[in-house]
């Protein structure tokens, strides 16, 4: 049957940073954007504000405390009282204030690569040092799963390790990480003294029906040590709409890094809070429409990737809507396998080297989109290599 998401829409004349950032006859892949219209209760949030004519500066929204405290209780048995929300217009803005409110100059920030590559950025625009520990890849034939080396992980650890930012589930390998696996990692890290900051934006596209568990969930003492971010512009594709927001059930941390903020960000405007609002209260049904698309589109690409190019190593995302493919084994010409499907197959791809050393050779693909651009993108890739 066809789907809502089968709908082709012409974004490059919205203004899109996806659809415009490369020339004309290039189709993008490359930053998480989905091209999926929003859900019609969100539209219809945006239309009753703009309706009401007049754009004045937003109070803090109590109506989204009272949603996102009621969603974290029920979705993951997380009990967070109101006064823990801090919103923001962005999570990537909060990263960078978490590294400079909680470290100092020449202090390490931890983190498993390869990782999105504003965590790998973030420690340098303050001058501290990024820590990048490997993650593990175990293969099973072409696909490829990445584990944490718990060892490598603590030995990374030194005293000058002041935080750890934890991409859950991970961006770009997909790993959602388990309960056991997130309690190794925060007995470790409070062992050390080493704070905790989780990017779980993709927390609510999960595959093969799993079940997000945040960090700050597992207990009291975690909690204590953890500062989370999470907003809906992933899910409901509606990042130009300017919110995210933080968990921090830390008194004296929520006023730190509320602090550090104090000045250098703007207020989240009416659209954020009104399209926010009507996303977690009324477009579960939509998400619950979307994610077997995505996973159908995880499986196609596999099957392609399978089918036609038995070289290339592939994960099987267990959350997101990202592939990361290896083609390492496949020798391609030019300095990237980014670089050569841009010049040869008009293709972008994210750049595998932009997460981290453990990416060189890799490239992320967004498939989030429609089946026929996905199968545009990929008979381009094909014809790209087939003509060598």
């Amino acid at each position: 049957m066809p789907s809502i998401f089968d709908e082709i829409i012409d974004r490059r004349n919205s203004g899109s940073a996806k659809w415009n950032y490369f020339d004309a006859d290039v189709i993008p892949a490359w930053v998480a954007d989905m091209d999926f219209r929003s859900a019609q209760p969100i539209l219809q949030a945006l239309h009753q504000a703009v309706d009401h004519g007049v754009f004045g500066y937003h109070l803090d929204s109590k109506p989204l405390r009272e949603i996102l405290v009621k969603r974290m209780a029920d979705r993951y048995n997380w009990q967070v009282k109101i006064g823990d929300f801090m919103f923001t217009p962005n999570l990537v803005s909060v990263l960078n204030f978490v590294v400079k409110a909680f470290t100092e100059t020449g202090d390490n920030v931890l983190m498993t690569t390869p990782v999105y590559p504003p965590f790998i950025s973030a420690p340098p625009n303050s001058d501290r040092i990024a820590n990048m520990v490997d993650m593990t890849v175990v293969q099973n034939g072409q696909e490829i799963r990445y584990e944490l080396d718990f060892d490598a992980f603590e030995a990374a650890i030194n005293p000058r390790t002041k935080l750890f930012i934890l991409c859950n589930p991970h961006n770009p390998v997909g790993r959602m990480w388990s309960r056991a696996e997130l309690e190794r990692m925060a007995e470790i890290c409070l062992r050390h003294n080493v704070l905790i900051c989780s990017d779980e934006i993709h927390c609510d596209l999960i595959m093969d029906g799993g079940k997000h568990v945040p960090m700050a969930s597992l207990s009291p003492e975690v909690a204590e040590r953890t500062i989370t971010i999470m907003s809906p512009s992933k899910t409901f594709n509606i990042p130009a709409l300017g919110l995210a927001f933080v968990v921090a059930q830390n008194e004296t941390l929520y006023k730190t890094l509320e602090k550090s903020m104090m000045g250098f960000l703007p207020h989240v405007g009416t659209p954020g809070y009104a399209a926010a609002e009507a996303a977690y209260s009324e477009c579960q049904p939509w998400v619950s429409e979307l994610l077997p698309y995505l996973k159908g589109n995880r499986d196609f690409l596999i099957d392609y990737v399978q089918k036609h190019f038995p070289l290339v190593r592939y994960t099987k995302p267990e959350a997101t809507y990202l592939g990361w493919l290896d083609w390492s084994a496949m020798n391609l010409p030019g300095e990237s396998p980014f670089k050569f499907f841009l010049d040869n197959a008009r293709v972008a791809f994210g750049d595998g080297i932009g997460f981290g050393e453990a990416g060189r050779g890799f490239t992320r693909v967004n498939y989030g989109t429609n089946r026929a651009l996905l199968t545009d993108i990929l008979e381009r890739t094909r014809a790209a290599v087939e003509r060598l």
